[in-house]
């Protein structure tokens, strides 16, 4: 695991560098309203693809629970009932962007009616694009759940930079619609790690191989337990895009834009913690498979515990020095941008430490009522939205319900777990929320004291960013972590 982790830290630090420069590149070769076009038409399109993305967790969760009882007659009943599955979701899924979809983007979306063609053709070419990663999510989950995560590295490290490079060659881009080709580019990137993914697994998964296959049980099961988890994702979605399109009706797509550069932020740190988090997960469910739930209890803490700490030392920097570090990354910043990435920061720390929560209750299987529940609180965001911006609110707003109900869905979980897998609420206190609150406090104090004392200077933000994780790191060494992890960093500090 921690093998695992490693390899997929370093493969989110180089696709994090890169991404972000990227963003910087797209948005001043795009333009700020063709930027805000780009993200809110693609925001139509992550409405309905994030309801088939649920499948890979389904796939995953059940070839990692086949792998933990030796299993293997299974597998390749559940890749082939996978790839079924995919097939007629998509089928839907087009369906639905094709009439609902349509109608979204052209009688509810703030686009300028000289961009409004441009538009509709970003929007086909972004189903193509959702339709081409829906056919390579099996193989995703079959590399994840045998925890080949250097080959998983070297393909997400192999995408970023192929986005890179279109980012890059737009400049040079002179009588074509530049919107257009670079939603061409990155259809055409789609294409070819969805051929590289297959080609893999084909020659290293004997499971990998697809034939037409029916069985109903497995279908059923399988289609059932991803059914939860699409409910679960197309709440997700609606929160999130569903408050893109609002403030898309109410503010127009400049604040589209600074919204999109904010998501930018948010899905960088949940690629930082997620790399965590996917080492782990297989196991979590390997563990409960061979009924060794103590053994998955104990990793369930620690990986809500850690992924706090790791999420908290990269995001405290980003909060304290916020403005700088948007000049430096993007020049121009659109307005909102700075609230709206704070906010963002928060809600996808409180969001992040609960999925280790989410794996353990998926492992059972029963999972019912914890995405009914869950989700439910999740959708509140637009009505609640809705009526405030109605009055009159400010744009913010909508972000701050979003991390209230963050909080709200939070209790929910920890409640529902208690009852599934026997982790008491005392002991959840102890383990994980008493020392996130011992790091977070004097590491926090820390670092905003010293950014309002120090005067403003060129090395200001450096300062402050070398000091914010400093104390971070230290917080969590000396409150944060017990004395066996301590003790096994020292022995791995030697080792070295």
């Amino acid at each position: 695991m921690a093998k695992n982790t490693l390899l997929l830290y370093g493969r989110m630090f180089i696709t994090m560098l890169i991404s972000l420069y990227t963003s910087r590149v797209v948005l001043k070769a795009l333009g700020v309203e063709d930027y805000g076009i780009y993200n809110v038409v693609g925001g139509v399109v992550s409405m309905f693809s994030m309801l088939s993305s649920s499948m890979i967790v389904s796939t995953q969760r059940f070839i990692s629970y086949e792998l933990g009882r030796s299993e293997e007659n299974k597998l390749n009943k559940i890749f082939c009932t996978s790839i079924n599955i995919h097939a007629l979701i998509s089928v839907i899924i087009v369906l639905l962007l094709e009439t609902i979809g349509l109608w979204f983007l052209y009688y509810k979306l703030v686009i300028p009616t000289e961009r409004i063609s441009c538009a509709f053709w970003v929007f086909q070419i972004s189903i193509l694009t959702t339709i081409i990663s829906f056919t390579s999510f099996p193989y995703n989950a079959i590399i994840i759940a045998h925890e080949r995560m250097s080959i998983f590295a070297l393909m997400s490290i192999l995408e970023t930079v192929l986005k890179l490079g279109i980012a890059i060659s737009l400049s040079n881009i002179n009588n074509y619609d530049i919107l257009l080709v670079y939603s061409i580019m990155i259809a055409s990137v789609q294409l070819l790690m969805r051929f590289l993914y297959s080609q893999y697994c084909n020659k290293n998964f004997k499971e990998a191989s697809y034939h037409l296959i029916f069985d109903k049980a497995l279908f059923k099961d399988m289609l059932g337990f991803a059914g939860w988890n699409m409910f679960a994702s197309s709440a997700t979605v609606l929160s999130n895009q569903g408050t893109n399109i609002l403030l898309n009706m109410f503010f127009g797509p400049v604040v589209n834009a600074a919204r999109g550069i904010a998501v930018q932020v948010q899905n960088t740190l949940t690629q930082f913690s997620s790399s965590f988090q996917t080492a782990l997960n297989p196991q979590i469910v390997k563990l409960y498979a061979a009924n060794e739930e103590d053994k998955m209890k104990t990793l369930v803490l620690k990986s809500c515990k850690f992924t706090y700490i790791l999420l908290f030392i990269i995001s405290l920097p980003l909060l304290v020095e916020t403005k700088t570090i948007l000049q430096v990354w993007l020049g121009d910043i659109p307005d909102y941008t700075i609230i709206f990435v704070r906010i963002m920061i928060v809600t996808i720390i409180v969001e992040m430490t609960a999925r280790p929560l989410t794996m353990a209750v998926e492992a059972t299987k029963k999972i019912r009522n914890y995405k009914i529940i869950t989700s439910g609180v999740m959708l509140m965001v637009l009505p609640i939205s809705y009526v405030t911006l109605k009055t009159g609110m400010d744009a913010h707003i909508v972000l701050l319900i979003q991390l209230f109900l963050s909080v709200i869905s939070y209790f929910f979980r920890l409640h529902i777990t208690q009852r599934l897998i026997l982790i008491s609420l005392s002991l959840f206190m102890k383990k994980v929320c008493i020392p996130c609150l011992l790091i977070t406090i004097p590491s926090f104090s820390i670092s905003f004291g010293i950014h309002l004392y120090l005067p403003s200077s060129f090395y200001h933000v450096f300062i402050v960013i070398i000091i914010a994780i400093f104390v971070s790191i230290t917080s969590s060494f000396l409150w944060g972590l017990d004395a066996n992890e301590r003790c096994f960093i020292f022995n791995k500090l030697k080792k070295i």
